[in-house]
């Protein structure tokens, strides 16, 4: 831990605790929540309209006027969407909340002539009213790709609400419609039609005003969101990218993660000083930081003091993933957040690498065999190739990587032989005794940035699925021992997440719990690569360096686990595009905002 870190705590500690939610904020949303769902199941549930909840409900905004159920269901949806917002304090939803609530108040004396169900407004308005200094949260980035999800989220809630209205009157239903019937009737419904399901009395016309308020409402918000004005997501401008880029040739060598901020889906904030600088994207409303943060140790303080005022502005849960030991302490020093050990990066002194010995017989026959079945390396700079062999590279790492959504935020840097990028290192495996393929001769791939002036970092590995098994591990020995040609004295490769886990729990004497641990790891590890990335890393005989994970608050570790599996590209909440909206131009993936799969599978 370097010693020059200046103490700022005090009035840092003063503003990150702003990103919690404060106490009338949660309250106000919880209410807005609770009325919404007495408002939706007033409007679905007839026997709820005439049971003794009701007496209570039926006061709530939104449960007045001749279309009560039909009223009641849009208010209750509409509240529901707007608890939310009003929990994590944004202004937007203020705005919205003062505007709608006095409504309510007027249409319940109006309609219903009720003063409880007035005062049960005001009592909702007084209090943002009193507190609108805790209301002011910026709105989130976003694209109008939003309204797109808007839609089928919406729609299927629509539908799959729309169905349980229509279900819900057996008594009054006219024969047994089927299934599709139903469903059928829901649709017509949604567009303002009737459908083939027929009703006793009013009640057609009491699912028909639901119906239809739900489809209301899934238009209304999809025009809203597709019309506003739009807030794009984060991207590192060219002037952001030139900055991050003289820090990193002055202080580059810190950190093995740093060349890894100048992805260009990321957004910066720097130091007041410009000496120092975090990159950050913001995931399902957490404000997502990778690595330590750029520059000059001295500056971070203010770099790090910007992340947390730029959090609070936009109500955004703060959180770091994969820092160093020396990043945690000085996050948490200054923040009063607390760190949580995540896991190990591989890192081998190119010094110290031999293929001799016994720890090393099994990479060291395995490449041996790869060699004698004809396959050559060659390990170049970027600026080196050619662009016809760049532009064979991007394709084949493209179609090599063997899933729809590309993998990596943290530790990938999303794109290959980038004009910007020619100091970076590819490793290639070659086998000329065959018929070249579609991409020639080239059988498998690594790509490194820099780590300073001395040291490279591993992106991503691809390799052709038909090749022999261990090109891998060929490519890596390929890579470390001609590392002192250009200067490379250090070399990182994959993190390892629960390394100490999973190597203390299979040793002799490992307790009941850590061996309980260790086996949920292994199990996970089907889906996620944990043990197959740390055995993998293991051959090369590295040493491990701690990475950790930065949090706020204990009861935020769930929402900032799932964020970042979306930004590693684990788990996707968007709607996958036809493979030929994908296979997009040489240059346009060279410039995309992709993220790099590190798929370390070794056959």
């Amino acid at each position: 831990m370097s010693g020059g870190v200046p103490r700022r705590t005090s009035r840092v500690r003063r503003i990150v605790r702003g990103p919690r939610p404060e106490a009338v904020p949660a309250l106000v949303a919880r209410a807005c929540a609770l009325v919404g769902l007495l408002d939706v199941a007033g409007g679905v549930f007839p026997r709820f309209r005439h049971s003794r909840m009701h007496t209570f409900a039926e006061v709530l905004p939104g449960s007045f006027g001749p279309f009560a159920a039909a009223l009641s269901l849009s208010a209750g949806v509409l509240l529901l969407l707007l608890a939310h917002g009003l929990r994590r304090g944004k202004r937007r939803a203020w705005r919205a909340a003062v505007v709608l609530l006095p409504a309510g108040a007027v249409a319940q004396f109006v309609y219903r002539h009720s003063i409880v169900g007035a005062l049960i407004s005001v009592a909702l308005l007084v209090p943002l009213l009193l507190h609108r200094d805790q209301f002011a949260a910026l709105p989130d980035p976003r694209s109008r790709w939003r309204a797109l999800a808007n839609f089928v989220l919406m729609g299927a809630g629509s539908l799959g609400l729309g169905l349980v209205i229509v279900s819900v009157h057996p008594n009054r239903m006219i024969g047994d419609p089927s299934l599709a019937d139903r469903l059928a009737h829901v649709l017509y419904g949604l567009f303002g039609f009737e459908g083939p399901v027929d009703y006793q009395g009013n009640t057609s016309w009491t699912v028909g005003a639901s119906l239809g308020a739900l489809g209301l409402l899934t238009a209304v918000t999809t025009i809203y969101l597709a019309f506003r004005p739009e807030h794009p997501a984060a991207r590192l401008t060219e002037e952001d990218e030139s900055r991050l880029r003289a820090l990193l040739a002055k202080h580059g060598r810190r950190d093995s993660l740093g060349h890894f901020a100048l992805r260009r889906d990321k957004a910066v904030v720097f130091s007041p000083s410009g000496k120092a600088a975090v990159t950050y994207r913001v995931v399902s409303g957490v404000m997502l930081a990778s690595g330590d943060p750029i520059g000059d140790v001295e500056a971070w303080p203010g770099a790090i003091e910007r992340f947390m005022d730029e959090a609070k502005a936009h109500s955004w849960t703060p959180a770091v993933m994969g820092c160093s030991e020396t990043g945690g302490e000085v996050w948490t020093r200054e923040t009063g957040l607390d760190a949580l050990e995540l896991g190990d990066e591989a890192v081998v002194d190119v010094a110290d690498f031999s293929l001799a010995g016994r720890a090393m017989r099994n990479v060291r026959q395995m490449v041996k065999r790869i060699e004698r079945a004809g396959y050559e390396t060659r390990v170049r700079r970027v600026g080196d190739l050619g662009e016809a062999e760049l532009e064979r590279i991007r394709r084949a790492a493209e179609d090599w990587r063997g899933t729809d959504t590309e993998r990596g935020f943290s530790m990938a840097l999303g794109r290959i032989g980038d004009v910007t990028d020619t100091d970076c290192l590819i490793a290639t495996a070659h086998k000329t005794d065959e018929v070249p393929g579609e991409y020639g001769d080239l059988k498998a791939i690594l790509h490194f940035v820099p780590w300073g002036p001395d040291g490279a970092s591993l992106d991503l590995m691809r390799r052709d699925r038909s090749a022999d098994p261990g090109m891998n591990e060929l490519l890596i020995v390929a890579a470390l021992q001609a590392a002192p040609k250009f200067g490379i004295t250090r070399v990182s490769l994959n993190f390892a997440m629960f390394r100490a886990a999973l190597a203390r729990g299979e040793k002799i004497g490992a307790g009941p719990v850590l061996r309980a641990w260790r086996g949920l790891l292994v199990f996970l590890s089907r889906w996620f690569q944990i043990e197959s990335l740390y055995k993998f890393n293991a051959k090369f005989q590295p040493r491990w360096e701690p990475r950790f994970v930065v949090y706020r608050a204990s009861a935020d570790l769930p929402r900032i686990g799932f964020a970042a599996m979306q930004a590693e590209g684990f788990v996707t909440l968007a709607l996958p595009l036809p493979r030929f909206l994908r296979r997009r131009s040489a240059p346009a993936r060279a410039c995309a905002h992709a993220v790099a799969d590190r798929d370390v599978r070794a056959a």
